[in-house]
This record gives C-alpha cells, structure tokens and sequence, in this order.
C-alpha cells in the first residue's frame, strides 16, 4: 500500500540538476540568525544604496526546469536589479547568495549548490554553519569558488566584496 505524505504548505520546492525535491520549513534557530543577517543588511543598505535583499521563501530561477533554487538570503545589486520580478521570482544571477545549514542540508548546501552557483556565475556565496557558529564566504575568481573569508580565521568578523566597508561579528548572529 502507497502512503502519501501530505506536503506541508511551509515546505519548500528546490530543482537541482532537473530534479526536484521538497525540503521541510526551516526550524527557529535558523530563523533567527537569517532575520539577524537580513537586518544588518538592511542596516548597510540604508546607508549605502548598493541594491536589494530578499529572503526565502522565494525562487531563484538559474535554468527553468533544470535549477531553480530557494537561498535562505538573497542579495542583487542595483545593476542587476532586472532580474527580479516583482510579481514572481527571480530569473538570472543574483550577486549574493547565503545558505544556513539545516539538519539534513549540509551535503546539498556544501556541495550540491556550491557546484551549481559556482557554474552559474553568482560572485559571492555565503555557508552558515549555525552548530559550529562559523560563516564562509566564497568570492567567484576565474570561474571558481575561492574562501575569502571564514569566521574561523578572522576573529569573528565577516567581511564581503558585495558590501564595501563593512564587516558584520559573529555575536550579531549568535547571540
């Protein structure tokens, strides 16, 4: 006998290399920290117009069909601003993207959609390790991914191409 599992309306629908899952609604803690790091965004961008921050849930759409991804956190810089459709998603590059880990998520998290912004182009990627309380961020150089800054090796502090003169601590995210 089939079981269906009734899909949760908080769940979230991801396509990684044309194949589509659901993945379970965030639990708090990693709701926590993405409202801190949105808001100290959002205290950046007031002081520097530089573009738009956008949260998960909504799509980024790389390659219909083929990757289209849910980032916890989402930055386009005024430029590029384009690519957002107001009534809809997101349809090209964004210039930032962040992914907290969840249970269950490392692997798609650190490896899958590492491989697929990489190909795709997206300049910088932030990985928020919430259980180790570390944060790495990779800068796009040459076509390649390189660790530019890792919380373990900068006292704490995070730094970002995408916003310049700015650093955020860790304490703003974990405390």
């Amino acid at each position: 006998m089939d079981v269906t599992i009734p899909k949760s309306e908080f769940d979230l629908t991801q396509t990684l290399n044309g194949v589509s899952f659901v993945t379970p609604s965030p639990l708090g803690f990693h709701q926590q920290i993405l409202g801190k790091l949105f808001f100290q965004f959002q205290l950046c961008l007031q002081k520097e117009t530089l573009g738009a921050i956008f949260t998960a849930p909504l799509d980024v759409i790389l390659e219909k069909g083929v990757n289209v991804v849910q980032p916890d956190l989402i930055y386009i810089k005024n430029q590029n601003l384009s690519i957002f459709d107001p009534n809809g998603h997101i349809h090209g590059i964004p210039d930032l993207l962040v992914e907290i880990i969840s249970p269950g998520s490392i692997s798609r998290d650190t490896v899958d959609k590492f491989a697929i912004y990489e190909k795709y182009g997206v300049s910088e990627y932030w990985i928020v390790f919430p259980e180790q309380k570390v944060v790495e961020v990779f800068v796009l150089k040459s076509g390649k991914y390189s660790l530019t800054c890792s919380t373990e090796n900068t006292n704490g502090k995070i730094i970002s191409s995408a916003f310049p003169n700015w650093q955020l601590g860790l304490e703003q995210l974990f405390s």
